[in-house]
């Protein structure tokens, strides 16, 4: 394929890369957006937004929809692709794809972080057969069904209740006995009568034959169980998705993107916003933010 060029390529369709891309082509640049699987991002997860900002809907999903609407109308080209690879050919960014090359006077990283794994016996091999990262896409599956979420966090809470919506029985396993969510999640967690917090214990193997069947769980003080299910969810923390950057890029210990007041990084005419970048809020009105300033800068710089 022939290389295609835009002002600005925006890499990851989340809400902070969407709300950059729309207003960048509204400013009246040539604007594309490159999206390894789905748009949306980790939104997709979220059933409920919290806090959902004024004026927005409330479900990540209907709010990631409108916005790519609204980015279609004002001339955004979105393209499913995933950059394999980032580098400066000639005075402009090359985007690399396996189908081939985008240019772009700039390039605004927004591409996320993806759910951190077990790393487990049988993940692997049961995804899509019983592990599971998405409660609201999956949930239904597990009618009546046992299932098992990892995690201490907000995401954790959600989903499990997401899951005791469909599920006979709802296992949480924490490695600890305290938790990351904020206490009105844990409130609900604890009142539901189909969630069974287990604490001081870790996931070490997901078993069964060509579904999940069982999960072989440790706990602190040496006991070993294996506890049946039909599914395993986990949501333990997050990773960024900058491996495609060159090595030479300055990233922190977690991997983030290092970048300056004006959202850039050390590599010349690339920005980075959302769960990419170092120093990132976390928040959904921190992506929306952080996107609208970072626009703000590219388009200074631009026109």
């Amino acid at each position: 394929m022939a290389k295609t060029a835009y002002d600005v390529i925006v890499i990851g369709e989340g809400v902070a890369g969407l709300t950059a891309a729309g207003a960048l082509a509204q400013a009246g640049l040539k604007v594309a957006t490159l999206e390894a699987q789905l748009f949306g991002g980790l939104i997709l997860n979220v059933n409920e937004l919290e806090p959902a900002p004024e004026g927005l809907p409330e479900s990540g999903a209907e709010l990631a929809s409108g916005m790519m609407e609204v980015n279609a109308g004002h001339g955004v080209a979105s393209i499913q692709e995933p950059v394999t690879a980032l580098r400066e050919s000639g005075g402009v960014i090359e985007a690399v794809t396996d189908s081939g090359t985008y240019t772009a006077r700039h390039v605004v990283v927004a591409s996320g972080a993806r759910i951190k794994r077990l790393g487990v016996p049988g993940e692997a091999e049961f995804e899509g057969r019983g592990v599971s990262q998405c409660a609201d896409c999956d949930g239904p599956m597990f009618q009546n069904e046992d299932a098992i979420v990892v995690g201490g966090g907000d995401s954790a809470f959600q989903e499990a209740l997401v899951l005791a919506q469909y599920c006979d029985r709802v296992h949480l396993v924490h490695r600890s006995d305290t938790f990351r969510a904020a206490q009105h999640w844990v409130d609900q967690v604890e009142a539901n009568e189909k969630i069974a917090i287990v604490r001081n214990a870790t996931v070490e193997a997901i078993l069964g034959e060509k579904m999940v069947e069982k999960a072989r769980l440790r706990h602190t003080d040496g006991r070993v169980e294996e506890l049946p299910c039909a599914g395993v969810f986990a949501y333990i923390g997050l990773e960024p998705n900058t491996g495609f950057l060159p090595g030479n890029v300055e990233k922190d210990d977690t991997g983030c993107l290092r970048t300056n007041d004006k959202f850039e990084t050390s590599m010349p005419g690339v920005s980075a916003i959302g769960a990419a970048r170092s120093g990132y809020g976390g928040t959904l009105t921190h992506a929306i933010e952080e996107a609208k300033r970072a626009a703000e800068a590219v388009k200074a710089r631009l026109t």
